[in-house]
Order: C-alpha cells, then sequence, then structure tokens
C-alpha cells in the first residue's frame, strides 16, 4: 500500500462509561456535517454495532457480515488476525449523499486478543506486529481516500483495552459525551493517564519504526490524539433554569467540568495534546434527552430532526423532533472550525 500525505482528520468519540449517548450524537453530527459539504466516512468500532443498526437496514448489515465480499471492519481485518495476509481493501457502505460507514461486527473482538498479545513486540519495532496494531488505521486512511472523505469519525465501544489503544491512537482528535451523573465523572479518572502511557509507547514504537518498513508501504499512526472537549449529554430540560437542565443534573455539571480538568487536560497538556479554544472552555455542547423522539429516529434511520408526521410522530413532537437540530449544531460548528484548518492556539 503505497504511502500517500494524510489530509484527513479523524475523530473519536469515545467514554469508558456506557450509555453516555455517544452514537446517537455521532450519527446526528455526521449527517449535519454531510449536509455542509463535508465528505464524511463513520467507522463502527463498538462491538455492540449500534451505529450500524442506526444507519443500515438488516440485510445491508448481513452483507457486510459475509466473509466473500463483505466490507464489516471484522472481515477488512480478518487475514492480519489470522496472519495469512493484510487489510482487505473493500470499499465503505454508503449511507447518504457525502456520508459512508465501515459496518460493525461483533466479531470484531476477537482482534482484541491479537492487539494485546503483538503489544510489547510491536514497542520492540517488528515490522510484523507493528502491522497488526497498525492494521485499522491503514484500513481507515485507505477507505477514506476511497470515498474522498474529509473527515472520519471513530465509534468506539466503552472501554480501555488494546483495540481502542489502537483506534484512539489512530485519531487526530477525540470528543468525550458526557452524562452529569457520578459515574461519567467516576470514568474521567483513568482516561487522561492511559492516554498519557499509550503516547510514551507509541513514541517507542515510532523510535523502533526503521525505515525499510515505511518503503514496504506501512503507516504507523502518531499515537497523540488531541483532546476537543466533551459534550454534555442525556440531561433533562428545564426551561426557567439558566443552565437550562433541572436542579438534579445540574448539581453535577461544575463536577464534571473540574473532573475533565484534573483528569484530562491536566494530564495531556503537556504532551500538546489539547486543542486550546482560547476561552478555557472545553465544554462543546450540551444536548438533552430527546426521550420518545429517539425510537422513531431508529425505527426510520434517520436523524431526529428528519422525523415527523410520515414516520408517526404527532403534535408537539414534530416541532421538537425539527428543532432538536439547534443542540448539535454549534458542535458542529465548532468540528468545521478544526477541519477547515483553523485553530485558537
Amino acid at each position: 500500500m503505497e504511502i500517500v500525505e494524510n489530509f484527513v482528520k479523524i475523530v473519536s468519540v469515545f467514554n469508558n462509561k456506557g450509555g453516555v449517548g455517544k452514537t446517537t450524537y455521532m450519527y446526528h453530527i455526521a449527517h449535519i456535517l454531510a449536509r455542509k459539504d463535508k465528505v464524511v466516512l463513520v467507522v463502527d468500532l463498538d462491538s455492540q454495532c449500534n451505529l450500524s443498526a442506526y444507519a443500515l437496514s438488516e440485510s445491508e448489515l448481513e452483507k457486510s457480515w459475509r466473509s466473500e465480499r463483505g466490507n464489516s471492519i471484522w472481515n477488512i481485518v480478518e487475514p492480519v488476525y489470522e496472519r495469512i495476509g493484510d487489510i482487505k481493501e473493500r470499499g465503505p457502505s454508503k449511507i447518504s449523499e457525502n456520508l459512508h460507514i465501515v459496518p460493525g461486527d461483533v466479531l470484531l473482538s476477537n482482534f482484541e486478543d491479537s492487539l494485546g498479545d503483538s503489544w510489547n513486540s510491536a514497542k520492540g519495532g517488528n515490522a510484523g506486529d507493528l502491522r497488526v496494531q497498525s492494521a485499522i488505521y491503514r484500513y481507515i486512511l485507505w477507505a477514506a481516500r476511497k470515498v474522498d472523505a474529509s473527515v472520519v469519525m471513530l465509534d468506539l465501544g466503552p472501554n480501555l483495552g488494546a483495540l481502542n489503544r489502537a483506534v484512539l491512537s489512530s485519531s487526530d482528535y477525540f470528543i468525550v459525551p458526557m452524562s452529569p451523573d457520578l459515574f461519567s465523572i467516576r470514568g474521567t479518572q483513568n482516561l487522561g493517564s492511559k492516554l498519557e502511557t499509550w503516547q510514551k509507547e507509541w513514541e517507542q514504537c515510532r523510535k523502533s519504526y526503521d525505515e525499510n518498513s515505511k518503503k514496504k508501504g506501512l503507516e504507523i499512526p502518531k499515537g497523540k490524539p488531541i483532546f476537543l472537549g466533551y459534550v454534555m449529554q442525556q440531561h433533562n430540560i428545564r426551561k426557567n433554569s439558566p443552565i437550562g437542565m433541572t436542579k438534579g443534573w445540574a448539581i453535577f455539571q461544575d463536577r464534571v467540568e473540574g473532573a475533565v480538568k484534573e483528569n484530562i487536560i491536566h494530564k495531556l497538556k503537556p504532551l500538546n495534546q489539547i486543542h486550546d479554544w482560547g476561552d478555557n472552555n472545553w465544554n462543546l455542547g450540551k444536548i438533552p434527552n430527546l426521550h420518545s423522539l429517539i425510537p422513531y429516529s431508529l425505527e426510520a434511520r434517520k436523524p431526529v430532526f428528519d422525523c415527523g408526521s410520515k414516520e408517526g410522530l404527532m403534535g408537539a413532537h414534530i416541532t421538537s423532533a425539527k428543532n432538536s437540530i439547534k443542540h448539535f449544531e454549534p458542535i458542529v460548528d465548532k468540528l468545521i472550525h478544526i477541519l477547515n484548518g483553523c485553530s485558537a492556539d
């Protein structure tokens, strides 16, 4: 595989605590970016495959899982796992204009063992094991070029295992969806430390990586994802509240901000892995609990803001669905700021 200069931006959406609405967030953000003339590739790297189920029909999913021509992420990396070849160059599935997906697969969890077993020798510069560690990264770059994507968004499972180490390390940026609760706060405690450790270990990989491997077309990730910020999700709305949250949720808002600064920003800033927005604020936005609107969106495989009477909504729910786009657009604007090469640094 020829090495080509990489202009695509790779953004991971990740929290090591589940149930924070990351898949819903990413699905809607990707649709809005696509409508703003960005070619978007989403990659489902969560073995629960919720993003794929949101975007594709059952028949499309089953087709992606077939070993002969399937393009699920497991089919792509299976030869690497079996040590019988390299990644398969199979194109993503099209969701809509400007929006493509690499479908997820529950079998991707098999690859976790390979990534764990080969890590120490990869740090020592073993080309074969570096090929394993970089397999997902190299396919993401190939697939992005295939569809001419300007941004790739990665949906990760809620853990800090070997698979997510490889995926997060392959990213240029990452965003952390948060719920205003104790569990999300607790979940930040080891994220910054893990990323700090992984950055040092990837640096070791790169130092051990000789020029001969580059000539063979092996692209190695930098291992330095930059934290863009967090998104507050799943809170209940209180219209007469100055911060738009019910009192129960509002209690945790300041604690979330403090936890993010202490556990992520303070750990990663010395490594130059924090994006400086210029206002000392990494809260990218708030997305309330959309309650009963989500099932209609899932059933129709459409963003909430595209659902109406045709999808079964009635009365005030139609207005709520249409207006939901306003919760996502400020976050999209910040992403476009990054994609357009702007910086507040």
